[in-house]
């Protein structure tokens, strides 16, 4: 996983290249990168997954990292977001604090924030969150739009 905190993506918190070159922030790549009006080059973490995967890799060991992930959700309307959330929110993290989920709405966007101590754990969440806005988004999608009052 990778990606900056605030945004799309997800990855891990305090993970640095250590290296002052095109793809570290504020380099000369996000530069030339916003001079042609693209997207900063994304660098890449310390830690290269062997043949297995990323949590084969540090399963049993999570060494006191704390991994993060976050996405954002558009939506047609600020009432449609609410609803999402309010459907989303109640849902309690059963890992007894290994994994944490903030959900906030600004605008007509939901964003959705994860911190976990656990890969395996945070994958697991992120991908039983993302079936529940599936069948929130398909449910409001049949239904239509919220009825103004």
């Amino acid at each position: 996983m990778q990606a900056a905190d605030a945004g799309a993506g997800g990855g891990v918190e305090g993970a640095d290249d250590g290296a002052d070159g095109p793809s570290s922030p504020g380099g000369a790549g996000e530069a030339t990168a916003a001079a042609l009006g693209r997207a900063p080059p994304v660098t890449r973490p310390r830690h290269a997954p062997r043949p297995g995967g990323d949590a084969a890799a540090t399963a049993g060991r999570s060494g006191g990292r704390t991994y993060v992930f976050a996405f954002c959700v558009p939506f047609p309307s600020a009432v449609e977001a609410e609803i999402a959330c309010g459907s989303l929110a109640p849902d309690a993290e059963p890992h007894g604090g290994a994994v944490e989920k903030q959900l906030t709405v600004r605008g007509s966007v939901l964003a959705v924030r994860w911190r976990a101590t656990n890969p395996r754990l945070l994958r697991i969440s992120i991908i039983s969150f993302l079936d529940q806005l599936s069948l929130v988004m398909r449910t409001m999608q049949r239904f239509g739009p919220p009825a103004t009052r």
